[in-house]
């Protein structure tokens, strides 16, 4: 599943990080990286960005950003 996907409150490791160039980078540089817990907290009300509690800090992204983060559920 990707990273957009993932219901509120649940929390997955981070499996893959997709994009190209610079995107990739900036994902990778504020700490997505593989095997990296990430939960997702909550959603912006029209639905973009997602906040996610990442590293014991909470991140900000663009839904099409998460859509190219590959996770799996923790159960």
């Amino acid at each position: 599943m990707t990273l957009d996907k993932l219901p509120i409150g649940k929390e997955a490791v981070i499996t893959k990080v997709g994009g190209e160039g610079v995107l990739r980078c900036r994902l990778l540089d504020m700490g997505i990286i593989p095997k990296t817990t990430v939960k997702a907290v909550k959603v912006a009300p029209l639905g973009d960005p997602v906040e996610l509690l990442i590293r014991g800090y909470s991140l900000t992204i663009r839904m099409a950003d998460a859509a190219k983060i590959e996770v799996e559920v923790i159960d």
